[in-house]
């Protein structure tokens, strides 16, 4: 045991050592933790457009630089200003630059623009500059509510702390949104990383293979089926059970590519 704390000793030791010497070269500073500190994670130097962004706003990346998220479920949600984070990767060439979170526990902004917030919810973005609302549906989500928020008035802005890890919520118990949702954001190029931008295109185009697949197939068998019980008015029975059966195949197809879809959007 005793061994095995020397050795993380060492190894913290060296890791400090390691940013110091490295920091001068990069322009990176480790800037002083604050007294009192009330959040967790790293914090790094980004600029923000919007001159009067604040601790608690919500930022995201757009073609003009990054600017406070001004849209419901934003999709390119980058990160919140958090002006007393734990530790401070501080960038000395850019003076007019915020701390901004993209992981990590940090205190957000809120409001019960979409209802109360209860512990565990997802937060997003929302139509109140800066500022997050609890998420319902499928989209891009800042993180999950580590505190309840509730207010009678929706415009009311309020702070809790926020588990910091921005990614794309969705669930199979909402395919139609699902679909929409991915179709949004794939017609969004710009602010995404290329990656991004392909698991969003290669899951809409599989959807929508799968549904364009099933439909044709299922109209071919049965256009032929009502064509052979035209000629065979005997064999209705067989034909019938034919058709039904390609309508459930059909189906599963569809199932199929949907939830090839969803893993592409989750994994």
């Amino acid at each position: 045991m005793k061994y095995s704390a020397l050795i993380n000793k060492q190894f913290l030791i060296i890791l400090i050592f390691v940013i110091l010497m490295v920091s001068p070269i990069v322009g990176v500073t480790l800037a002083q933790v604050p007294t009192g500190s009330t959040s967790s994670g790293t914090s790094i130097s980004i600029t923000v457009i919007d001159q009067d962004a604040k601790d608690g706003n919500i930022v995201s990346q757009t073609d003009k630089g990054y600017a406070l998220s001004k849209t419901a479920y934003d999709p390119n949600i980058y990160g919140v200003v958090t002006e007393n984070p734990s530790v401070y990767l501080e960038n000395k060439e850019m003076p007019d630059s915020k701390p901004v979170a993209t992981w990590g526990k940090a205190y957000v902004l809120v409001s019960a623009i979409n209802g109360n917030i209860v512990k565990n919810d997802f937060i997003t973005s929302s139509e109140i500059a800066g500022v997050g609302q609890k998420a319902d549906r499928n989209g891009k989500i800042l993180g999950t509510a580590l505190e309840d928020y509730s207010n009678s008035n929706p415009n009311a802005v309020g702070k809790i702390m926020v588990a910091i890890n921005t990614d794309y919520a969705t669930s199979l118990g909402n395919a139609r949104t699902n679909l929409i949702e991915t179709l949004k954001s794939a017609a969004d190029f710009s602010p995404l990383s290329q990656l991004t931008s392909l698991r969003y295109i290669l899951a809409a185009a599989i959807a929508l293979l799968a549904f364009a697949t099933g439909f044709v197939y299922f109209g071919r068998i049965a256009r032929s089926g009502i064509e052979a019980l035209g000629r065979n008015p005997l064999a209705s029975k067989t034909i019938q059970l034919n058709i039904i059966f390609n309508l459930v195949l059909m189906v599963v197809i569809i199932l199929v590519g949907l939830a090839l879809a969803y893993l592409i959007l989750v994994l």
